[in-house]
């Protein structure tokens, strides 16, 4: 979700220039700066960006570069407007003994005094509209390409969690018959009768205790999911978010389980790994 993108186009008011930054969030949570003659789009420029992001936080700057060469056509006043600002004026200085003049410069920059050439303000809002969907269009092919590069990350690392699990699952029955030998072999050292049966359901509890057949088998499921998500493309974020929550669950069972040391090593391995994962799907859509 991490990317920038940067726009500009000249206009008869001067250059137009917009700048998209768009970083990790739950969900889509849009900001807006740009003049007040533009301030009506920001409806409109919320509105595509809803329809092509799911999420992030998305920053908008749109801000218009004035060049002498502009043609800005001539200055134009509202009369009546004008008259109404100095009547207040007057209405306030009577109040105020000893007030400075008014600044005509001041009085021109109040709201509604000076009025846009007709056509002027539209023309102006036409082009700025224009330049945000040609962002928003870089924003997300940049978005596109940093996904994919993640992308690659978390396939690299997944492959790292299936080999683990291989290996785990290979090394299991070796473990479990060094566990059933040691058992058998502290009791012989104990020299004293032990009755076969109840030894031998004794054994078999230990071993299903042990065993992590079940949790290396739901590793081995999710590591096929991961990889149907990302093949399949769009937001998927939080399915994978939601993906390593899981991963996690079960390295931290197959690490309770544990009887030896070469397994507990595997489950900090998968820890690793799956925490290396998270941190990168934090920043996939």
């Amino acid at each position: 979700m991490t990317a920038f993108a940067r726009e500009s186009l000249a206009t008869d008011h001067g250059t137009l220039v917009i700048e998209l930054r768009s970083v990790n969030h739950r969900y889509l949570d849009c900001s807006f700066k740009m003049p007040d003659a533009l301030r009506a789009l920001e409806g409109g420029f919320r509105e595509q960006a809803t329809r092509g992001l799911s999420r992030g936080k998305l920053d908008c700057m749109l801000r218009l570069q004035h060049q002498a060469s502009a043609q800005g056509g001539p200055l134009s006043v509202d009369q009546s407007r004008l008259a109404e600002v100095l009547a207040a004026a007057r209405a306030v200085a009577d109040q105020l003994p000893g007030s400075q003049p008014l600044n005509p410069l001041e009085v021109l920059q109040f709201p509604g005094v000076c009025v846009s050439p007709e056509g002027a303000e539209q023309a102006l809002q036409v082009a700025a509209d224009e330049l945000f969907k040609r962002a928003l269009t870089t924003l997300r092919d940049n978005r596109a390409r940093e996904g994919k590069k993640l992308a690659a990350l978390v396939l690299e690392r997944l492959e790292q969690v299936e080999s683990e699990v291989a290996r785990t699952r290979e090394h299991l029955p070796a473990l479990l018959r060094q566990q059933r030998e040691r058992v058998v072999a502290r009791i012989e050292e104990l020299d004293t009768d032990a009755d076969p049966g109840r030894l031998e359901q004794e054994l078999v509890y230990m071993a299903q205790k042990a065993d992590v057949d079940e949790e290396l088998d739901r590793l081995d499921a999710h590591i096929g999911e991961v990889r149907r998500t990302l093949k399949k493309g769009g937001p998927c974020g939080r399915r994978l978010d939601f993906l390593m929550q899981e991963f996690n669950r079960e390295a931290n069972t197959l690490s309770s389980k544990s009887t030896a040391s070469s397994t507990t090593a595997s489950a900090v391995e998968l820890k690793v790994l799956i925490e290396q994962m998270r941190e990168q799907i934090q920043n996939i859509e």
